[in-house]
């Protein structure tokens, strides 16, 4: 196999894809997504937002309900799984323990006849793609748990598919593995530029792996985008819920206005305002009077000893209530009044723990939601 396999790439769409079950449950609701030849797209999402099931569906393993499903263009909705030109890679790796690596990677292609000299040149191509060349006649039971994910992945690659699908491939690894199976799959994906749908419930996975990242929530899609943007920019506040390990901190607030500047005043006794950056302040307009949830992640949080001086409309008092050390860093859990938040701290931070702290906010990175909708007024403001 040559670096030319993206040349084969098909783009995929789903429009208006849905599937729903005997007794009118619905697992995913007319979603709507297009992927482009070449792409590396991550579905992410709890258990039970209907990610594996609308990469089912791609696959032809699950009926779709309504809607229609292209891949390279071609209607697929009624097409068998078999002629799809796709491959998948499953949690479970499925070989064939009595067959060698070799024989387990060869396979499909045996029984699609190909002939014997295709066969070897596709399945020492892909070994050597992977680094199993000196794995290639040893059998599953002889193998650790990410060679035999490579395997999986080296009998999908050999098929040369126009799609490849993978169903939550690292979820029986290690952290160990997982951490070097997502490097291995990152450089597989650059070196064979082909189309890659990759699902999972792991946030790292997603953020490092894919081009763009679709959140699912409830069988519909929250949010499609860039790592970067779902990250910094989420569409709501389920979104700045899931993504993020400690999540982004959402604090009740209340827009008010203050001699024509529009400030967020917090949800606390001693009613703490900050200032909003231009963008939201523009997007909100002279909106004064509404309830609000201001985002901010724990990393855009600085911890002042008690009675240090901020910048006005920057700040507020808590209690630190317990930190956790995490080797480099640690994570402070903090309490406002009755608001509790997290924020990111280097290791050598000594703060005793019960003790007043000033909390600075980084208000360029404010994210505000209304709080009735949960819809960020960016993405509000963009949709008007």
């Amino acid at each position: 196999m040559s670096e030319g396999q993206g040349s084969r790439a098909a783009g995929v769409e789903l429009v208006g894809a849905r599937k729903e079950y005997d007794g009118g449950m619905v697992a995913v609701h007319d979603v709507s997504l297009s992927i482009a030849p070449g792409e590396f797209v991550v579905l992410v999402g709890p258990s039970g937002c209907g990610k594996s099931t609308t990469l089912r569906m791609i696959a032809g393993l699950e009926s779709i309900s309504a809607g229609e499903i292209r891949i390279g263009g071609r209607v697929v909705n009624d097409v068998p799984p078999a002629e799809r030109d796709i491959a998948m890679v499953f949690q479970s790796y499925a070989l064939y323990p009595h067959m060698t690596v070799r024989e387990n990677m060869a396979f499909a292609l045996r029984l699609r006849r190909r002939p014997a000299a295709e066969i070897r040149e596709r399945v020492e191509s892909a070994a050597a793609t992977l680094g199993l060349e000196p794995l290639l006649d040893r059998t599953p039971r002889q193998l650790s748990g990410g060679q035999r994910q490579r395997v999986a992945i080296g009998r999908a690659i050999v098929r040369e598919p126009s799609v490849f699908l993978f169903d939550e491939p690292l979820s029986n690894l290690d952290a160990a593995l997982r951490s070097e199976m997502r490097r291995e799959l990152a450089t597989l994906h650059r070196r064979l530029a082909a189309t890659m749908i990759y699902v999972t419930h792991d946030q790292v996975e997603a953020m490092t792996l894919g081009d763009r990242i679709v959140v699912m929530h409830a069988g519909r899609i929250a949010q499609v985008d860039s790592p970067e943007r779902v990250y910094g920019q989420p569409r709501d506040t389920y979104v700045a819920g899931f993504l993020g390990s400690p999540p982004m901190n959402l604090l009740p607030a209340r827009l008010v206005d203050r001699d024509g500047r529009l400030v967020a005043q917090l949800a606390t006794a001693t009613r703490d305002e900050l200032t909003l950056p231009p963008a939201l302040a523009a997007a909100v307009g002279r909106r004064s009077g509404g309830d609000v949830l201001l985002g901010v992640r724990p990393e855009h949080l600085r911890v002042l000893p008690a009675g240090t001086m901020t910048q006005p409309g920057t700040g507020f008092d808590a209690t630190l209530t317990l930190a956790e050390t995490l080797g480099h860093q640690q994570l402070l859990h903090l309490q406002a009044d009755t608001l509790p938040l997290t924020a990111r701290a280097e290791s050598d931070a000594r703060l005793e723990i019960g003790t007043r702290v000033r909390v600075e906010v980084r208000e360029d990175r404010l994210q505000l939601f209304d709080a009735a909708s949960g819809l960020s007024v960016l993405a509000d403001a963009a949709s008007q």
